[in-house]
């Protein structure tokens, strides 16, 4: 089983960096879909989708801001973050099949309350920059050293 581990904000350097990727199947919108109530048809409706300027259907463009939320929990600082804010700003759609990977760089420390400043990049399989922000994240100051959750296996029913 996967060990995940942090670093405390004592440790944490401006500087830092880290990567996270992920692959945006379908089955990933349409989860997201069910979990945020966000039906448009942009991106659930393949027919409708390609008469719009994206040609296709396209990923909600918050998937973007739920990959940097797990970037942070699993990297920089990693188990114990409390993800407290997000400015973001989306550059291009995100489509389905899509691997995405975030680039975290720690950019700030703020002793009072342990915050950190994270600038965030996600780019496509292409190397197309799909998403830009920064994270404000609460660092843990205990360190921790876990074993990874196991998710349990989902099947969307039509």
């Amino acid at each position: 089983m996967p060990i995940l581990e942090n670093i405390p904000f004592d440790q944490l350097e401006i500087g830092m960096t880290a990567e996270y990727t992920k692959q945006i199947l379908e089955e990933d919108i349409k989860l997201f879909a069910i979990l945020s109530g966000d039906t448009n048809p942009l991106h659930l409706d393949p027919e409708y989708a390609k008469t719009t300027q994206f040609g296709g259907c396209i990923a909600h463009g918050a998937i973007c801001a739920v990959i940097i939320s797990a970037a942070v929990a699993t990297t920089i600082p990693g188990p114990g973050s409390i993800y407290f804010g997000q400015e973001m700003r989306f550059k291009k759609p995100v489509r389905p099949g899509d691997t995405l990977t975030a680039h975290l760089t720690l950019t700030e420390k703020k002793r009072r309350g342990n915050f950190v400043l994270i600038a965030n990049e996600i780019k496509n399989q292409h190397g197309e920059t799909v998403f830009v922000g920064v994270s404000t994240v609460v660092a843990p100051t205990e360190k921790l050293v876990i074993e990874q959750a196991v998710l349990p296996e989902i099947e969307i029913k039509e």
